[in-house]
C-alpha cells in the first residue's frame, strides 16, 4: 500500500463531509466512532451468545415487546432528560434550561468531533432508545428473569408518570 492512499481517503472523507455538512458543523467523524462501538458491543454480546451456547428464541412474544418497549422509552428519558442524571451527560453537555416535571434541556458540548457525538447521544432520548433496546433485548437473553423484573419497574414508572399527568390535567 502506498504513502498516498491514506491521504487519498481522507481527502475523499473530507471533501463528503464538507458536501455533506452544507456548511453547518456536523460531527461525522463523532458519529462513525459510536455506530463502530455500538457495531463492537452488538458483535461482542453476539460473540458471548455463541460462546456460551446462549440460543435466541424462534419468536418474541407481543407481551415481551410491550414490556421492552415502555421501558426503553423510560429508561432512555431517565438517561438522557431526568435532572438527576445530569452529572452523567454534563461531560458532554451544557444545561439550557428546565423542561418540567424533573427533566431538562440540554445540548452537545464542542463544535464537532466525538465529543459532539456523545453529547448528542446523551441528551436525546430517541437516539438512546436504540442503545437501551439493545441493552434490554441482550438482556432478556442472557438473564431474561432480571431482565423482565427491570423491564417492569421502567414500565410501572412510565406508567406513573402518565397517571401523574392525567391526574394533574383532571384537577385542572
Amino acid at each position: 500500500m502506498s504513502l498516498t492512499m491514506p491521504r487519498q481517503v481522507a481527502a475523499a472523507g473530507r471533501r463528503v463531509h464538507h458536501a455533506h455538512a452544507n456548511g453547518a458543523p456536523r460531527p461525522l467523524g463523532g458519529y462513525l466512532a459510536l455506530m463502530g462501538g455500538y457495531a463492537v458491543a452488538v458483535g461482542a454480546l453476539l460473540g458471548v451468545a455463541r460462546l456460551t451456547g446462549c440460543r435466541l428464541p424462534a419468536t418474541v412474544p407481543v407481551g415481551d415487546v410491550a414490556l421492552l418497549s415502555a421501558a426503553t422509552f423510560r429508561i432512555s428519558r431517565l438517561v438522557t432528560k431526568d435532572s438527576v442524571t445530569s452529572p452523567l451527560r454534563a461531560p458532554v453537555t451544557r444545561f439550557t434550561g428546565a423542561a418540567g416535571a424533573g427533566e431538562v434541556n440540554e445540548e452537545p458540548r464542542g463544535e464537532n468531533g466525538l465529543s459532539h457525538a456523545a453529547g448528542e447521544l446523551a441528551s436525546c432520548p430517541f437516539c438512546a432508545s436504540v442503545w437501551t433496546a439493545t441493552g434490554l433485548t441482550a438482556g432478556m437473553a442472557f438473564a431474561p428473569r432480571l431482565t423482565r423484573w427491570v423491564a417492569a419497574t421502567a414500565t410501572a414508572v412510565a406508567a406513573a408518570g402518565f397517571l401523574q399527568f392525567a391526574y394533574a390535567r383532571a384537577r385542572e
